[in-house]
């Protein structure tokens, strides 16, 4: 019960953290951020490939390899509606006033599928809860200067918050998404190959590297692997 709390409620937690931090930074050009950044899509994409992978290939569907790529082309969709907030990009449009109804439904369907595969690996978790942190930050920072009221704004990331959680709770106690999970869970990775690795290629100018970059690459890297 402890377990199946924890995973409820630290994406909401993360959710929280990166409105605080969107109050003291500027996600768009804090070099400190960048680096959160380029962490978390190393240490999802490290998960996805070291753990999550290997577990949909137990199964002896080889269609597993259709809905990897399903996934990805999903993500690149839901991308298209975002304008890239997933992997730490949004263009902001000034004083508009206008609730971003497609950003939200794009988002929330990211989440809500995240959310499936997390009752079983706490690593997992953990990546999906570092990602979310820098996503909050940059989310809230256009919220707030598009000039939404308050509670426009509260309203658009308790929705998002809740997302992932529901997906946790949807896989855990509807049978008919039990029995298909490891079909969804590919999905899901082949969303989280697409946005880990756009991270980690577009978190730098001009897609370089720098010493700061590769080492927080290779922490991350590192803590999927031995944590």
């Amino acid at each position: 019960m402890l377990t199946d709390l924890y995973i409820y409620i630290l994406p909401i937690i993360a959710v929280i953290i990166g409105y605080i931090i969107s109050l003291f930074l500027k996600p768009g050009s804090s070099s400190g951020f960048k680096l959160l950044l380029a962490f978390s899509g190393a240490y999802l994409l490290a998960v996805t490939v070291l753990e999550l992978l290997p577990d949909v290939y137990r199964e002896p569907d080889s269609g597993i390899g259709v809905f990897i790529m399903l996934g990805l082309l999903f993500q690149i969709i839901l991308e298209f509606l975002s304008k890239g907030v997933e992997h730490g990009h949004l263009h902001f449009h000034g004083n508009s006033t206008t609730f971003p109804v497609l950003l939200l439904i794009s988002l929330s369907v990211h989440s809500l599928l995240e959310g499936f595969p997390l009752e079983k690996d706490n690593h997992l978790l953990h990546g999906v809860v570092v990602h979310k942190i820098p996503v909050a930050a940059i989310l809230s920072v256009f919220l707030v200067q598009s000039k939404l009221s308050k509670s426009k704004v509260i309203m658009f990331l308790g929705f998002f918050a809740l997302m992932t959680p529901l997906g946790s709770w949807l896989k855990n106690n509807v049978d008919v998404l039990s029995a298909y999970a490891p079909y969804i869970n590919a999905v899901v990775i082949g969303i989280f190959l697409h946005v880990s690795t756009t991270i980690l290629f577009e978190s730098s100018k001009n897609h370089s590297f720098n010493a700061s970059k590769l080492a927080v690459i290779i922490l991350g890297i590192l803590l999927a692997y031995f944590i």
